[in-house]
This record gives C-alpha cells, structure tokens and sequence, in this order.
C-alpha cells in the first residue's frame, strides 16, 4: 500500500518527537543523578527531587516520602503547597501507605471515591483532592525506599507514561537517596553517643536529689523524644515507689506502693515492659489520666539496677512523639539509666541524711521548751527558738559563745551543773528553779543531759528548759478552747490581738443530723454525755489543725482557721480537720454500734472570706468571736449538706484557696436562702474508702460530664451520664438528685436566660 507525501511526512515528524522525548528523559535521569549526588541535606535532595518530578509530571503538589525503619512509619521532611513541616503516617495507611505496603504503583483518577484516601489532611488545610499518581520508590537492587505521590495533574489526568517517568525519575535518585541514608543514620549515631557521654558527665555531678531526678527526666524526655518521664526510685522503709519530679506535671511529690500499676510489676520483676497501646492493656490504670485530662498513648517502664545489681527503682516515659517506643529506646534508656544508678544511690543518701538533719532541726525548733548544746570544750552549738524567746536573744548573741560567759551571775549555778552532769556522765534535773534574764525573771524546770557517741565518747551536753511561769500556766487555760501551738502564739504577740479586726479566716459548721430525736430517746442526761464525748473528739480533730473553736451552738459546732493569728494554709487545715472529723466520727460510730447505741450522722460546711474577729459583748462580759456574711454562708452550707446528700460541702472561695490536692468534685451553683449572690459549692469525698465510694474516678467523671450537660440543657444525655455513675455507686444520692431534675425540666422548661443556678427557698 503507497503512502502519499503528507502521510510520510507525519510519520518523520512522529519519529523525531519520540527521539527528542528519550533524549530528554535520558539527560532529566543523568540530571537528577548529577545533581542529587551534590547535596549535604537530606531535606535539600528531597526538596530538588520533589521540584523536578512535578514539573516533568505536571502535577500542582506532591510529596516523597521514605521509610523510618526504627518507627515503621512514612515521614517526608518538605511537602509544597501549605504543608512545609514534617510529615509521620504510618507505613500502611492511605494511598501512599498502600503503594508502600503492596510495592504497586497507582493512579487514582477520583481520590474521594477510593477507600483508601485519607480525608483529614485537605480538611485541615481546605485542599481539593482530585487524582492522585503514587509510585514506590526503589533501588536497582528492588529494595524498597519508599513512595513518590504526585496530586492533581494540571492538565487532564495522570498517565501510565506519567506512571513511567515517575518510576523512572525515583529510581535514579534511589541510588544515592539509599547512600545518604546510610551515611545520615551513622552520623545520627556518632551524634547521639557524643551526646549521651555529655549528658551522663553533667547529670553525675550533681548532688542533690530534687536536682537530679529533674535533669534524668528532662533529658529522658528529650532523648527519647517523649511527652512525659517519671523516674521513681524505692523507699524501702515504707515500701513504695517515690519521685520528686514529673516531668511536665510540675514539682509534686508521688508515691505508691512499689507493687502497684506497670511501675510497680516492673520494679518486683526486673523486667522491662514496652506497651504500644496503652489503652489496650490490662495492665494500664486509665483513671490518672482521667483525673489529669493527660491521654497515655504509649509507655515504655524500665528497672534502675545499680552496679551490685539490685533494683533502686524504675524509669517511666510516656507517649513518643510520632511512633512507638522501639528495642533501640529501650537499650538507650537502660544504658542511661545504668550510668546514672551511682548518682542516684549517692543523691539519694544524700537526700536521707539531709532530711535527717532537717527533721532534728524541725523536732528542736518545734519544742516549746528551750534546748541549748554544748560541744566537748562548753561552746555554745545550738539555741533553739523557745529559748531564743525566753532569754530575749538572738542566735548572734550565743552561738558559738563559752557557755560560762553567757551563764554568769546570777546564773552562774548553771555551769555547776553542766560540770556535774560531764563527771558523772549521768542526767541532772533541777525542779522550779529561777533564771534571770535582762528582760525578765523565768520559772522553769531544768534538765541537763550528758551526750555521748556509740563509742562512749564525751560529746558535749543538752540543757533543756521547761518554762512553767504564769504566761505557761495561762496557756494552759488557753489551750482548752484552741489548739496550745495557737495559744502559745497568742500569748507571745502583742496584747492587742484580741481587738476586733477584719482578717481572711476560713469558717467550719457542723451539726448532729436529727439531733431533736436523739435527744428525746436519750433523755437528758443521756444526750449530755452523749455531747460530752462527741465534742471530745471533734474539738481534738479541729485543735490538730490549728483551728480555733468559736463556741457549741447546742449541737453545733463553730471553728475559725486563721484567727487570731493566720497561717499559709488555713483552707487546708480547715478541709483537713473536716475529713479528720468524719473519719474519727465513722470509727466512734463503729463503738456506739457494737453497745447497740444509733450511730450519730453529721453535716460539715466550710467557706473562707473577709470576717470580723475580736472581743464582742458588754463590759462586764465579752466574747470572743466572729461576724460576717461568711460565717452565714458557712452555716448555710452545712444545711445544704442534707439536700444534697453530702458531709462535707465548701464554697468555691475555700476551693480556689487549697494548696493540698484532694478529692473533690463540683455539686452545684446555688442563691442560698438570704442571700443574692450566686456561690459554687463543692463536695469533699477524701474520708470515703473503697467500699463506701467504689470506682470514685470514674463515677466523678461521669458524673462532671452529667454537670456540663445538664447546664447545656441536653437532660436526655445527662440523664444516661448521672444514670452510669450512679450505677458504679448505687449509694452515692446526688446523681439521683440530677436525674430528677432533668426529669422536671423535661416537662418544665426553663426559660433562654436560664444559666443552671438553682435558689434554695429554704435553710
């Protein structure tokens, strides 16, 4: 068959365009190859590799990404478009993880209608999708690097000669893409034992425990490149797991015993535990997260050995960023963790013995008797504050002072005595003797102690000084109202501290349920001796805490904290007291069963505000006492212990006060009775045990969640969050309270200006 001249010349030109097209892919290979082998950064040869593929495929975006063999995930360090940071997924996920995983190269032309696209990064960034072209990347050998994904083909769509050019484009630059690897993964190494030398030198030089344990787990955070650390090492007095430091939780101090939780199985068997999924483990305890909001995705926990080969405690991290903790993880923290174990143990010794001292020193400097110490040569070592106060003195005026210069005159006899006591190496007591001092005339009694070593050397000698003069004996009187540390202080300050003042107190009520009854069954000896020893117990609880008792209102009680003289932590020591008084109460109740008496129930309520303290009455008679709207409130609080079937409620102005961590959930936002104000109140749930408040986590949480939908007025949702934690705690009453009424507003409405407070129209 002829062909004409036109046909001909078609045909040429045909031929000589497919030449040109091979030319110049052959030369774009020889380009890549050229040029990829002249960079230093990894990000750079992927950047220059990812620019030449779009523009020879015609694509508006694409991404390389290769293999992370220590994370089994896809990473890619530069991506066009909007996404410029690094880039995880793992290796079997969405289109690129499936060209990953089967090795085959696809050309999706509709990416929404394919199964295997993944939606969430357009929806993060409001990119449009439409085809996509993803080809494995590998070597001439067919080991496999990763994958090349080119996204939306500027004109028409992706081709199979598209496909091929990719294919062959990626192949090139595997050659050395794989070299680099290997040259990066070394450097990475070299770089991580210098560093580890670097860190184990710095962290071994430090001494002081607190200290420590905060630069092990920063830099265990960092090396691993986790969320969180913990380092616990084991106290083996009280058998338990302890640590200083959290990192990222703040400097707070926890402790557990060394059997419990994944710390705990790894510190009794010495083995390392690696959990991928937390959540998937029946190991795993998910209520610390609950109460923390924290969300535990990973854990890898492993024992501290030290060079005699005994377990000193564990090493606990906590969700690494972009993966799972690897076998390389764990061989880097068991080497750190083996270089520091000799820090540890000396930090640790240090620790105790610097809290020995420290608890000496607190002991000395707590007794209200006054102690001075002697060396072996009668210089003054030590002076306690009580005795500081009695002789009028600071530490300047005799410390480090001969003893018989400071005991001259009229005290001279003291030394008579000190000889006697360093002759006969025995304890001489001297009853109501006089020691004069510039300021005043004392009344104490005196005892001097010989001190000696285990060896039975002379060390020196202890005078201890009981002052019994008529300020004691007036704190004496004092102490049966308020607890003797505050009479001592009241007494000590000036004499106008009982004038009335405006001060920050925190207010505790507390009353005898269905006290009316008892009283009319118990007849009225019964009910005094009843009272008698109720009050006992309850005022010791409160005087414990540094707590004043106001007065006893018939059944009731009233206790101020923070007045007459204030503390940091008055809001403490008033929560404190009142979960002290449930418990001695419960314990009590236990007695009066066993004698076939009623148990006796009471209502705590606390709050903390600006009251007016001091010396209220007439001339001829005067109390002291305390006035204002918070006191009101704290009573109105204990009242509303009954509606909400509680023994302990404070106000919010208590809560946001407590420096102590507790167990506490939010009851309700109320108007009480009297007042316009709206205050929120609080339930404190630290005296309950397992059996009276079982799984109390999660029955809170639930519960919190119940809370915040019944404000949002979603009562059918909140009905089913009060119904599961009134099913974990059948008897706790206040998720009933709830149910019912989301159950009125159900058929009740309330109005658009509705915001959940609720008015009490009675006490």
């Amino acid at each position: 068959m002829k062909r004409n001249s036109h046909q001909l010349s078609n045909f040429a030109n045909t031929a000589d365009t497919a030449v040109l097209v091979r030319l110049h892919e052959a030369e774009l290979l020889l380009s890549i190859s050229r040029t990829l082998a002249t960079f230093e950064q990894l990000d750079e040869m992927l950047n220059y590799l990812l620019k030449v593929t779009t523009n020879e495929i015609g694509a508006d975006r694409g991404t390389i990404f290769l293999e992370d063999t220590e994370t089994g995930e896809l990473y890619s360090y530069i991506a066009q478009g909007d996404l410029r940071s690094e880039i995880r997924i793992p290796r079997d996920s969405g289109i690129a993880g499936y060209v990953f995983t089967s090795g085959k190269a696809v050309i999706v032309s509709n990416a929404y209608k394919d199964p295997r696209f993944n939606r969430t990064v357009d929806e993060k960034t409001g990119y449009k999708t439409k085809d996509i072209l993803c080809v494995p990347i590998r070597t001439m050998k067919g080991k496999l690097l990763g994958v090349a994904q080119m996204l939306n083909k500027k004109d028409g769509k992706f081709s199979r000669k598209d496909m091929q050019l990719l294919m062959a484009m990626t192949s090139q630059a595997a050659i050395v893409l794989e070299s680099f690897d290997v040259i990066v993964r070394m450097q990475k190494v070299r770089n991580q034992e210098m560093a580890f030398y670097e860190l184990v030198s710095s962290i071994t030089a430090e001494i002081e425990l607190g200290n420590l344990l905060k630069k092990v787990m920063s830099e265990a955070t960092k090396m691993l490149n986790a969320e969180r650390s913990t380092l616990f090492l084991n106290d083996e007095k009280r058998g338990e797991l302890f640590s200083k430091i959290g990192e990222g939780l703040g400097s707070i101090e926890i402790r557990f015993p060394n059997n419990m939780g994944i710390a705990g199985a790894v510190f009794t068997s010495g083995e390392t535990i690696n959990i991928p999924y937390a959540y998937a483990d029946l190991r795993f305890n998910p209520a610390f997260d609950k109460q923390t909001g924290f969300f535990t995705r990973s854990i890898l926990c492993i024992p501290v050995v030290n060079k005699a080969g005994k377990i000193i405690g564990v090493t606990q991290v906590l969700n690494k960023r972009g993966g799972h903790f690897t076998k390389d993880d764990e061989a880097r923290l068991r080497a750190f963790t083996a270089q520091i174990a000799i820090a540890l143990e000396n930090a640790k010794l240090f620790n105790d013995i610097q809290n020995m001292k420290n608890y000496s020193d607190s002991m000395l400097e707590s007794m209200s008797n006054g102690v001075i110490t002697l060396d072996e040569n009668r210089k003054i070592v030590t002076c306690n504050q009580a005795a500081l106060s009695m002789f009028g003195i600071t530490p300047a005026d005799i410390l480090n002072k001969r003893a018989d210069e400071f005991f001259s005159e009229s005290n001279q006899w003291i030394m008579e005595r000190v000889r006697f006591v360093e002759e006969t190496r025995k304890t001489d007591s001297q009853i109501d003797v006089v020691l004069r001092t510039e300021k005043a005339t004392i009344s104490a009694n005196l005892t001097i102690c010989p001190l000696t070593s285990v060896e039975g050397k002379h060390l020196g000698t202890m005078i201890v000084i009981d002052d019994i003069s008529a300020e004691k004996r007036m704190k004496t009187t004092m102490s049966r109202y308020m607890d003797p540390i505050l009479a001592g202080q009241i007494l000590e300050s000036s004499e106008d501290i009982l004038g009335g003042k405006n001060m920050l107190a925190t207010i505790l009520f507390s009353d005898i349920r269905q006290f009316t009854a008892m009283s009319e069954a118990l007849g009225p000896q019964g009910t005094v001796s009843l009272l008698n020893e109720y009050f006992t117990l309850m005022v010791e609880c409160i005087q414990k805490e540094g707590g004043m008792l106001d007065k006893f209102i018939g059944d009731a009680i009233m206790a101020a904290f923070g007045v007459p003289i204030p503390h940091e932590d008055d809001e403490d020591r008033a929560v404190r007291a009142a979960i002290a008084m449930v418990k001695t109460l419960d314990e009590w109740n236990k007695e009066r069963i066993k004698r076939g008496e009623k148990p006796v129930q009471i209502g705590i309520g606390l709050n903390t505000d600006i009251v007016v303290s001091g010396n209220i009455g007439s001339p001829r008679r005067m109390d002291y006492t305390l006035i204002g709207d918070g006191v009101n409130l704290a009573s109105r609080l204990e009242g509303l212990c009954k509606k909400y079937y509680a023994r302990i409620l404070l106000s919010e102005h208590t809560y946001r006060r407590l420096k102590g961590t507790y167990r506490i959930r939010e009851v309700d936002r109320v108007v009480v009775k009297g007042k316009s104000e709206t205050v929120g109140v609080f339930e404190v749930l630290d005296y309950h045990t397992e059996n009276s408040f079982p799984n109390m986590m999660n029955a809170i949480a639930y519960f919190h969640d119940g809370l915040k939908l019944y404000r949002k007025k979603a009562w059918d949702k909140a009905i089913d969050a009060f119904a599961e934690a009134s099913h974990l705690v059948p008897t706790d009453q206040l998720s009933r309270v709830y149910i019912d009424r989301c159950l009125y507003f159900k058929q009740h409405p309330p109005g658009e200006d509705w915001d959940g407070i609720w008015i009490m129209d009675d006490k």
